[in-house]
């Protein structure tokens, strides 16, 4: 199915070129104009939607569940715990998740996922607003919405193969980038007039709303379910999707940059984050404005993407990902405001380039029926060290001090992010070329779109 593998750490098989010679390079407005082409295909532009709607309720949560949580009286540790306990089921049952998204219909996992989210949140809310609410609740909250996302992540991920041709995925990930990311550039500041305001108890309240509303558009989305093997079980899915991911030292040497990078950039970003905005920038607005400035990189990073399709992967994932240093830096220096805002954006502008390609990368890679189980594992192998993170960052900042453990943080994603380019399969990491789309691409949409 995914004929641009013959491109493997940037060397082509004898049929990776066209009978005519190299591939034409896309002139810049040919590559403008077919950006928002997946968006006629019928079930991607349904999927977008929900995706879409689900997000600007994620735009203001995290907001709102960290005030939630300095509001009823807990600190960076507690906030550690909520946040860990987020974490923790996905680690437990992303494997389990693979395995399903493999096997079952994607759009019934994402809608009973989005179901459980909702009912969840709801409860929380309930707490909240009613003056009752403990810092348990709140764990057990983030523990059934994280085990509810372990099935959903690896669900999701396989989406748009399913649903668009292989020439658009490219512009089909980076137009949901776009969109999730426009959705939250506004949402933080929101959130933090709407913490401010109201409580955050409305904040999540407003997540748990956007939840159901999605879980109602993916379940008109009508994906079947997958083709399994009669005589393959559940551990031999296992087996073979740990095979895959293993095999590919390209992927598990990028994870395991992940799993250093991911960790300390959400303990920094996420936990420290808001205790620096009480403590230093004054309370949950500014801070809210500062996020904001991560969220419009995002969406600068997620547009240069959807016009630029760079080959050389590995590099732009690692610069991508060693951007996230700059916030960390500057919340470090003390920095004002302004400038806070500004070294968020260019860490969201990074991050989205790189995230946008990667996904792209992994679609072109890795055959369809084994995704949903490659991106458990790649997600697990992420995922596993950040309960630690959150654990240790309240000590760490409490003993040390918050700029300290800031610092320590930026430098320790910098380390990440050059490391693997020590290795030339990582620098070779290639995009396949893109042919002339031309009329053949029309032709593709159109037949999409039926």
């Amino acid at each position: 199915m995914f004929s641009g593998r013959s491109w493997i750490l940037g060397k082509a098989r004898p049929h990776g070129r066209s009978p005519a010679g190299p591939v034409p390079r896309i002139r810049w407005a040919a590559r403008l104009r077919e950006a928002g082409a997946p968006l006629a295909v019928g079930s991607y532009r349904l999927h977008f939607t929900a995706r879409l709607l689900s997000w600007t309720g994620s735009a203001v949560a995290p907001i709102g569940l960290a005030f939630a949580v300095l509001q009823i009286g807990g600190g960076p540790g507690a906030l550690g715990a909520v946040l860990a306990a987020g974490v923790v089921p996905q680690i437990l049952l992303l494997l389990v998740g693979g395995v399903v998204a493999d096997r079952l219909s994607r759009a019934r996992v994402m809608v009973w996922s989005n179901v459980v989210c909702a009912g969840a949140e709801t409860a929380a809310v309930l707490l909240l607003v009613s003056g009752t609410a403990r810092v348990w609740h709140l764990v057990a909250m983030s523990a059934v919405c994280g085990a509810a996302g372990a099935f959903f992540t690896p669900a999701a991920g396989g989406v748009v193969v399913e649903v668009v041709p292989a020439e658009l995925r490219h512009a089909a990930n980076a137009l949901l980038k776009i969109g999730q990311n426009t959705v939250k550039v506004a949402g933080p500041a929101l959130g933090g007039v709407v913490v401010a305001v109201a409580g955050p108890g409305w904040a999540l309240g407003w997540d748990a709303l956007t939840f159901a509303a999605s879980a109602l558009l993916f379940s008109r989305l009508g994906l079947p379910p997958r083709n399994v093997k009669v005589r393959s079980g559940f551990a031999a899915d296992l087996r073979e999707g740990w095979d895959d991911f293993r095999s590919r030292r390209w992927l598990w040497v990028m994870v395991c940059q992940a799993a250093v990078i991911v960790p300390v950039w959400l303990a920094g970003y996420q936990l420290l984050g808001p205790v620096y905005g009480q403590q230093v920038l004054g309370g949950a607005a500014p801070w809210g404005v500062a996020v904001s400035g991560f969220t419009a990189g995002l969406v600068t990073g997620a547009a240069l993407a959807l016009l630029w399709k760079p080959r050389q992967v590995g590099v732009v994932v690692c610069a991508g990902t060693g951007s996230m240093a700059v916030p960390l830096a500057a919340m470090a220096l003390a920095v004002p405001l302004p400038v806070l805002v500004v070294a968020t954006g260019v860490a969201g502008t990074g991050l989205a380039v790189s995230m946008t390609v990667w996904a792209s990368l992994v679609q072109e890679r890795i055959p369809a029926d084994r995704l949903g189980r490659t991106l458990s594992y790649s997600t697990l192998g992420q995922t596993l060290p950040v309960p630690f993170g959150y654990l240790l960052a309240g000590p760490a900042a409490h003993m040390f001090g918050l700029r300290t453990a800031l610092a320590t943080g930026a430098l320790i994603i910098t380390a990440a992010a050059v490391v693997p380019l020590a290795l030339a399969q990582v620098r070779g990491l290639r995009l396949a070329p893109e042919a002339a789309e031309g009329a053949a691409g029309s032709v593709s949409v159109a037949r999409a779109a039926r």
